[in-house]
């Protein structure tokens, strides 16, 4: 049984035989549960508005391997004082204020060129877009989607451009790390983030990678020391990271740089599902994760090699995904 405060995340009305039925989502800090309200106890709702807290009242139910709620009961919380909303919002581990302080130093150190520097610190720094990049999810729903999930999902990218650099030395490596601080940066508006955490008017109707092609421009317009071909490539790095047409890419990459951009995010992507996934079976003990529907197959959870070590160098590396100052 359940009795707790949520966020609804999502509700749609639905029909079946014995009358219509509504489809919801409940979030809090720890992650998100669907659930139904079955007639004719749907009736006494004739709507719902995602981002609401509620308290739900509830039994929980087994479907197709998944748990959901069989809703019995919401009272609506109108009155949001005294409430923690850090209570309702999944977080990244690492402060966010920590993370762009950690793209700064990347810069610092990698950055010789002083055009490249100059811009992407004037981006960074600026009022506007180091507001929204701070509580920025990095998706609705897919990957890192929550507070800082943007700027956790930026670093990774960058620092893994930056260690395959280390293999292909002759990659751009300034203009790559150029290309991953910046490459999701529309998603900065594409998303509301807060309670409801859902597509603005500007995300539905142009997408992330239009959207961040325009905040840039007026950078990229002031930057008169920097190269045109070097905005141009930039520009390209952009617009193409999400790789073929399928996959929403307004072009496919065609420069080595383009290329390790769109597979370090997608790598990063994907590690974060995988991981989101070892945290649920971890709840159940099972070896083999639900069907994820968004890498359409079945996660398996590995025997691991025997290492007494293993513990103390995970906890270094995921200490380190802080680049530590020269």
């Amino acid at each position: 049984m359940v009795n707790d405060l949520f966020i609804l995340s999502s509700a749609n009305m639905g029909q079946s035989r014995n009358g219509p039925y509504w489809n919801v989502s409940f979030k809090d800090c720890t992650g998100t549960v669907n659930g139904k309200i079955w007639s004719p106890k749907s009736n006494e709702y004739p709507s719902l508005e995602a981002g609401t807290i509620a308290r739900v009242h509830a039994v929980v139910e087994s479907y197709r391997d998944s748990l959901q709620l069989k809703v019995e009961h919401l009272e609506f919380i109108l009155d949001n004082n005294g409430i923690n909303l850090a209570d309702f919002l999944p977080a990244s581990k690492i402060p966010p204020e920590d993370m762009l302080e950690a793209l700064e130093d990347m810069i610092t150190e990698t950055m010789a060129h002083k055009p490249w520097k100059k811009l992407c610190r004037k981006v960074l720094r600026n009022e506007t877009v180091r507001e929204r990049l701070l509580t920025a999810p990095g998706a609705k729903t897919v990957h890192h989607a929550y507070v800082g999930g943007l700027l956790e999902h930026t670093l990774s990218v960058a620092k893994t451009c930056m260690s395959i650099c280390n293999n292909y030395p002759e990659l751009d490596r300034q203009t790559l790390l150029a290309g991953a601080i910046f490459h999701d940066l529309g998603k900065a508006w594409e998303l509301s983030g807060g309670l409801a955490n859902d597509y603005t008017d500007e995300g539905r109707l142009l997408g992330h990678i239009q959207i961040g092609q325009e905040k840039l421009q007026p950078f990229l317009a002031k930057a008169k020391d920097l190269d045109p071909g070097l905005k141009l490539h930039l520009n390209h790095l952009i617009t193409s990271h999400h790789g073929e047409h399928e996959f929403g890419s307004p072009v496919r990459p065609k420069t080595p740089e383009a290329f390790v951009l769109h597979h370090a995010d997608n790598l990063d992507a994907k590690m974060n599902m995988i991981e989101a996934a070892y945290e649920d079976m971890d709840q159940t003990g099972a070896t083999w994760s639900p069907f994820l529907r968004f890498m359409d197959r079945n996660i398996f959870r590995p025997t691991p090699t025997p290492d007494a070590t293993r513990k103390n160098r995970n906890k270094t590396e995921n200490q380190c995904l802080l680049p530590l100052k020269a």
